[in-house]
């Protein structure tokens, strides 16, 4: 079967209108057809758990290697960039969030017109099955589980891909930080235990593990699968509400996941493009590097935002110009005499650097005491000349 995409539908059924046309009724069948074939595929890998890959949240780490390997190879820039000609990326990040937000709600239709009261009790009799049997009520509630995981797991990486954040799902690192965003878990909760509704007993666990420094994040997923399972239960748990209550979180998950993600990648992507503007402006790059450098040091902290912009710097400088620098590569602490002398050294016209040193202290956020005096120091200097 040709793999599904969340936004693979024409774009032309997705405006609303208050009366169905032929086409809307034809792209409602095409979808709840697509959402069909998706869910006989998840309900064929959810046969092939146990209860114990159930409980122990192993699932989520199965479907992780399922549910991306074959389809990141499909959802590239390229793809989306044929697919919405002309289209910005925030335009095309919208149509992906719209449309993962619909496919959510069918799936959701579909799972609630088979719910029944007996789902909810067949989900807690996982704690005496046979570690090689699922009830048939739970594979229901596994199947809707996997579904929205999936959805918005990709989702997440369609946001990536189109503001061209670099992804590498083989990395565990990425994989993480692909799951992190798409599931809201901030950075480090699960190292520390600390993600919410988890129970006690496994935030011990997760601290006995994760006590030191972070391990491997694959080994992660397994917690992650945990938190995602209970926080499905919570859905089902609550009895007498049937569909309306199954479609509208299916829907509110998916669009907080993609607006989330939509955030994170979206404000990665705006520091990516500053990093090319700067490299591409200056007429002093290996100077810029100094002066950048001192700026994100000058407050004793490093945010993600400046570490990911001088990461970007470096390796500009060194495509675009040739230029490797060992001496900054080595320094431990910064020394602003060293960088002021490389300043005082340098003829000509600074305010490329001026502007960029300007632009770096901004890029997490309002410039704090230190940034502004690094600042000032630096255009006291250039006005000399």
């Amino acid at each position: 079967m040709t793999e599904v995409l969340p936004g693979s539908v024409d774009t032309e059924a997705d405006t609303d209108t208050d009366t169905d046309t032929d086409a809307d009724i034809d792209a409602d069948e095409t979808e709840r057809e697509a959402v069909e074939q998706e869910r006989a595929r998840l309900r064929e890998f959810v046969t092939g758990l146990s209860t114990d890959d159930i409980r122990s949240g192993g699932w989520f780490t199965k479907l992780c290697a399922q549910a991306l390997r074959s389809y990141t190879e499909k959802a590239t820039w390229e793809y989306f960039q044929q697919k919405y000609q002309g289209v910005p990326a925030d335009g095309i990040v919208g149509q992906q969030i719209k449309l993962a937000a619909r496919y959510a709600m069918i799936e959701g239709g579909i799972t609630s017109s088979v719910y029944t009261g007996t789902i909810a009790a067949t989900i807690g009799s996982l704690g005496g099955a046979s570690p090689a049997t699922v009830p048939a009520g739970v594979v229901t509630f596994m199947v809707d589980l996997t579904y929205i995981t999936q959805l918005q797991m990709r989702l997440a990486h369609d946001i990536a891909v189109i503001y061209r954040i670099p992804l590498d799902v083989d990395d565990p690192e990425d994989m993480m930080k692909l799951v992190r965003v798409a599931f809201g878990i901030k950075a480090g909760e699960v190292a520390r235990g600390s993600l919410k509704f988890v129970p006690g007993l496994v935030r011990q666990v997760l601290k006995k593990y994760y006590s030191g420094p972070v391990l491997a994040a694959a080994k992660s997923l397994p917690f992650v699968g945990k938190h995602l399972l209970q926080r499905s239960i919570i859905k089902f748990g609550i009895p007498g509400v049937g569909i309306p209550l199954t479609i509208l979180v299916n829907r509110y998950t998916t669009v907080a996941s993609g607006r989330h993600a939509k955030s994170v990648f979206r404000a990665e992507a705006a520091v990516i493009e500053l990093a090319d503007t700067l490299v591409r402006r200056t007429r002093h790059p290996r100077l810029m590097l100094w002066v950048a450098w001192l700026v994100i040091n000058a407050d004793g902290r490093i945010a993600d935002a400046e570490n990911l912009l001088f990461q970007r710097l470096t390796r500009l400088v060194r495509e675009r110009h040739q230029i490797d620098d060992g001496q900054l590569a080595d320094v431990v602490t910064i020394d602003p005499d060293e960088v002021w002398q490389r300043v005082d050294a340098e003829p000509g016209d600074l305010g490329d650097v001026l502007d960029a040193a300007e632009r770096v202290a901004t890029v997490d956020g309002d410039l704090n005491p230190q940034e502004k005096a690094v600042i000032a120091e630096l255009r006291k200097r250039c006005l000399r000349r």
